[in-house]
């Protein structure tokens, strides 16, 4: 009898354990439509906010990778947006939808996740998420989560962000 509960407490414990070295993370759905638009976030290094929704239009500001803007219509390839969800806010202008993630899932994680190349856990790994980092997911698939990384994508195997 004593070695049957030893056991299950062994068992018990392994299993608490093994849930805890796991790494944890939270997934954020889309936000939906807001106030006055949906929720975008910049992908690129720098982009470039337009008067008009033309590439040739003058500049009204550029915006850092990881901004968040709101974006109020599309036009074409390009989104207008304001840089707040405010119904009182001023139109920034218009940039190019390409560099931007309208609407996007959220990845954080709860400990260090390593980033990989591409979907397959050999291959190269690109980065090591530092514990609470927030990155918006591109897109999933299968078991992998591909999300951006400073103008690049990377890949997130499920497994470690359960």
């Amino acid at each position: 009898m004593k070695k049957h509960i030893g056991l299950t407490v062994l068992t018990a414990l392994i299993l608490i354990l093994g849930n805890m070295a796991a790494v944890q993370a939270k997934m954020t759905p889309p936000h939906g439509v807001g106030q006055i638009g949906r929720q975008a976030v910049v992908l690129c290094e720098e982009l470039t906010v337009r008067q008009k929704p033309d590439a040739s239009s003058k500049a009204a500001k550029k915006l850092k990778y990881g901004t968040t803007i709101i974006v109020t219509q599309e036009k074409g390839k390009w989104a207008e947006c304001v840089l707040s969800d405010n119904v009182d806010e001023e139109i920034a202008g218009w940039v190019n939808a390409d560099y931007i993630a309208i609407d996007p899932a959220w990845y954080r994680n709860e400990d260090k996740t390593q980033v990989y190349a591409w979907g397959d856990t050999k291959a190269p790994k690109v980065a090591l998420l530092e514990k609470g980092t927030n990155l918006p997911v591109l897109k999933e698939e299968e078991d992998w989560l591909i999300v951006s990384l400073r103008g690049a994508a990377g890949w997130i195997h499920k497994s470690e962000s359960d």
